[in-house]
């Protein structure tokens, strides 16, 4: 049985990496926690929701710059197939992310870190699903 409350994981999913973040265990803040390949994400929330809980998941829903679903999208509706067979009980939650990763990179540089685009694209990749999991999170407060 767990100690801490479950949290909630925000998934920027990409075809080389897939970034992931949590939440506090209050839901108020959502930070960076890792990339993992696409074909390893599934076990991933499987050991996430073993050592923390989850109270949810929050999906980067990737549209078109007018909107509408592409090639992506299509991808990461199977990537949720596989989610959902593996852990029914948790909600997924889909979430527009038109430009995470640039708002990401932005992030990262004023935070001093190298050039965009010149450091590993991991960090851009999990800053990018706590963008998309805090966005959620605000939502939730009261």
């Amino acid at each position: 049985m767990l100690n801490t409350p479950p949290r909630f994981v925000g998934i920027d999913y990409g075809t080389k990496r897939v970034g992931l973040a949590l939440s506090d265990p209050l839901h108020m803040t959502a930070y960076p926690h890792d990339t993992v390949p696409p074909a390893a994400l599934v076990d991933v929330l499987e050991a996430l929701a073993d050592t923390h809980g989850l109270a949810g998941i929050v999906i980067g829903w990737p549209l078109e710059r007018d909107g509408t679903t592409g090639t992506m999208t299509q991808r990461v509706q199977t990537c949720i197939d596989k989610i959902e067979d593996a852990l029914p009980a948790v909600s997924i939650t889909r979430r527009d992310e038109r430009n995470t990763s640039e708002l990401a990179q932005q992030a990262l540089s004023e935070a001093g870190v190298r050039q965009p685009g010149r450091y590993d694209k991991g960090r851009v990749d999990a800053a990018a699903a706590a963008l998309i999991l805090q966005d959620y999170l605000d939502e939730l407060a009261p």
